[in-house]
């Protein structure tokens, strides 16, 4: 097969050859492969289905307001930007079309799903916020929880005695997924109270007291964790559809 000029650079034509032996030396190649098939099944899918339709006239409005965001409402002026994008208004067009259709095919896609998905996932997404005093020894742990309990503030003793980064604080720690909790520290958080005093349990050697402060239930109401999950779901459904292709790279 005869090698065919893929660009030219400063009048020497490149061919596809070339090109694919520059993206190899650069570590680039595997990309590159990985989005020219994450396109393939992406317009393959969307060719083959009958329920990912979308209006002109949404295209077309989300066009002008493009035109009226950028500045570029003069018919000229928006030629001049199309060609310093390496475009022209057909692809511009079309690149608009595609990013719709590509929303509507991930909510096909994902919706069905999400709820299922939802649950399996909660108790990675539900979250709670602790304050604690870290100490390397049970004995003045239990004695920094009697002295609490006896009415002493755990915000000043958390600055004296802890030894955890959170102790200039005072204590609390930031918003913390109930799945990444230990199992001994979850168990006890999901049994306790707000304001209630935990501990103290040994982790990793030392002995902390917790608080639970608040709980920060996650929920599908909450638009930026359902695109979240949307957006993970989807991706496992590409990459499997990528899995199942038989890809030969044949470069002359």
């Amino acid at each position: 097969m005869e090698s065919s000029s893929f660009f030219t650079i400063n009048d020497e034509q490149i061919d596809l050859y070339q090109v694919v032996k520059y993206l190899q030396v650069s570590g680039k190649l595997n990309q590159f492969i990985s989005d020219v098939l994450r396109q393939y099944v992406l317009e393959k899918e969307l060719k083959n289905r009958d329920d990912i339709d979308i209006s002109t006239a949404l295209i077309e409005q989300a066009i002008i307001d493009f035109r009226l965001k950028n500045q570029l409402t003069d018919p000229e002026q928006f030629q001049v930007w199309l060609q310093n994008n390496g475009s022209d208004y057909a692809t511009f067009y079309e690149s608009v079309t595609f990013s719709f259709k590509l929303e509507k095919l991930k909510a096909v896609i994902t919706d069905p799903k999400l709820p299922e998905y939802f649950i399996e996932r909660k108790i990675y997404l539900d979250r709670v916020v602790l304050s604690r005093i870290m100490v390397d020894n049970r004995e003045l742990a239990e004695e920094l929880h009697t002295q609490i309990e006896e009415g002493s503030s755990f915000e000043q003793l958390a600055k004296e005695y802890s030894l955890a980064d959170e102790k200039t604080f005072n204590g609390m720690m930031g918003p913390i997924s109930r799945g990444s909790l230990p199992d001994i520290l979850r168990a006890s958080v999901d049994a306790a109270n707000l304001g209630q005093l935990i501990g103290p349990i040994e982790i990793e050697g030392n002995f902390s007291l917790f608080r639970l402060e608040n709980i920060l239930p996650a929920t599908l109401e909450n638009t930026q964790l359902k695109q979240s999950l949307q957006h993970e779901l989807f991706e496992k459904w590409l990459g499997e559809k990528i899995q199942n292709l038989t890809v030969k790279l044949q470069v002359s």
